[in-house]
């Protein structure tokens, strides 16, 4: 049941960042010029590497829930075994991937704030904010997700079931995150 109401709240999202994207194309379609000026400012290198630690923290997170559905909360053997890694491991590794995600759009923002691209100085700098800001957000309450499951496998005395479902419905979160921000990431840092 918690499943099927996380999927209806993701669609919920999803239309959240459908109305995001719709907005971004119309004002881009109104200030072609101020896109061609604006984009040349951002620092792709660098947005393309962060993007990558962000998708590969999906791929960390879904390693923790197998551990989780085996039943395997905690490591087998040493920290440097990752075979035997259980799902606090991996969600660790997730959680500090999203957070260097998170510090790296930081960067990103005081850098282009530096360019003066701010939410004030133009339509691109307003859509920009917006959709990464929005973006930053949703990997932020992802975070704390993360922080609650990890929590909650410390307090409870043995892993039960439904906290395997709690691990298996954040990962469901973070996936989708993962998904909206390479859709944004095509459309801000590819779309010239």
């Amino acid at each position: 049941m918690v499943s099927v109401g996380t999927i209806v709240w993701l669609a919920s999202e999803l239309m959240f960042f459908a109305a995001l994207f719709a907005a971004y194309f119309t004002i881009r379609g109104v200030a072609t010029g101020l896109w061609e000026q604006e984009t040349a400012k951002l620092n792709i290198p660098f947005a393309f590497a962060n993007t990558t630690v962000l998708v590969l923290s999906s791929v960390t997170c879904q390693l923790g829930v197998f551990a989780a559905e085996r039943g395997q909360v905690g490591r087998s053997g040493s920290v440097l075994n990752v075979a035997g890694w259980g799902l606090r491991e991996w969600f660790v590794l997730t959680y500090a991937m999203g957070a260097f995600f998170i510090g790296g759009q930081v960067f990103e923002y005081a850098a282009l704030i530096g360019e003066n691209v701010t939410l004030q100085s133009s339509s691109y700098g307003s859509m920009f904010y917006l959709t990464t800001g929005f973006h930053g957000l949703h990997v932020t309450g992802g975070l704390i997700a993360f922080l609650f499951v990890l929590g909650r496998t410390f307090m409870a005395r043995t892993f039960t079931h439904e906290q395997a479902v709690t691990a298996i419905v954040v990962s469901y979160y973070w996936h989708f995150v993962d998904v909206v921000w390479i859709a944004l990431f095509a459309t801000i840092y590819l779309l010239k």
